[in-house]
């Protein structure tokens, strides 16, 4: 069985847990959702596997527009992988029930806790702590692998109660502002004008009049710019000078780019 995996990514979390999946499963295709486009995305697989980043406790802007657009097909299987930094909360809900009103199921969908890339608030952790949250993923992936080449059916993964509560009503909250918050992003003195900040977005969410980034207000706080800025010239508020960049070690720039959208 043929499966197509539609990822998105910014610092290759997302990336490499498609890539791992791939391994696994055979017969997959990796397609990176930046680079999907029009109102009706097809696919002649039998499976369809969804990876992506959980954003502010829920899906991400372009994901919804991405499930939005997938054609209906009664006969396929769908699955999904949510990559969190260990708040998953309702997000694969939330995911089965956009499905389900265009006429779609999402017949499985894991949370695959990997190190976070979220810099604001601290960034990856201490080193040995992302490699064995890194390890414990690639275990995960094998068996949803296994659990995809089958077609098995389950209940979606959540986190607790308090957390899917709590979290989801901060999600519906923040969502209308995250194109906005864009504005807490800034350049000190090292940047050079090199455009890896501009080409790395897969929203196409950065401009570069006189060699110097501006943030256009359709945001998806991926912070790709942020992480593989090469001269850390990018900062977000006021603490992240200070904060290590994180991106997966066995992700390149190269491979970003790859799948960032045309342009």
């Amino acid at each position: 069985m043929k499966t197509d995996l539609f990822y998105y990514t910014g610092t290759g979390n997302s990336l490499w847990t498609a890539r791992m999946l791939a391994k696994e499963l055979g017969d997959a295709e990796l397609i990176p959702i930046s680079r999907t486009t029009g109102d009706r995305i097809l696919s002649g697989a039998g499976a369809i596997g969804i990876i992506f980043p959980v954003h502010i406790w829920g899906l991400p802007r372009r994901v919804i527009t991405f499930v939005d657009a997938l054609a209906k097909d009664e006969s396929r299987y769908h699955f999904a992988v949510a990559v969190n930094a260990g708040q998953v909360a309702a997000t694969l809900i939330q995911l089965k029930k956009r499905m389900q009103g265009r006429g779609l199921s999402l017949h499985a969908g894991f949370e695959l806790a990997m190190p976070s890339n979220y810099i604001p608030w601290g960034g990856p952790g201490p080193e040995e702590t992302q490699i064995r949250r890194i390890e414990a993923a690639r275990k995960k992936i094998g068996r949803i692998a296994a659990a995809a080449a089958v077609k098995e059916k389950r209940p979606v993964e959540k986190g607790p109660l308090w957390q899917n509560i709590l979290f989801t009503g901060l999600n519906r909250l923040a969502f209308s502002y995250v194109p906005t918050m864009d504005r807490s992003f800034r350049v000190d003195e090292k940047c050079n004008g090199c455009g890896t900040c501009k080409a790395v977005c897969p929203s196409g969410n950065i401009d570069l009049p006189a060699e110097r980034p501006v943030w256009l207000h359709h945001c998806e706080q991926c912070l790709a710019c942020i992480q593989w800025c090469p001269q850390e010239a990018i900062q977000f508020g006021k603490k992240t000078p200070r904060y290590k960049r994180y991106h997966h070690p066995e992700v390149t720039l190269k491979d970003v780019l790859a799948a960032a959208p045309e342009r």
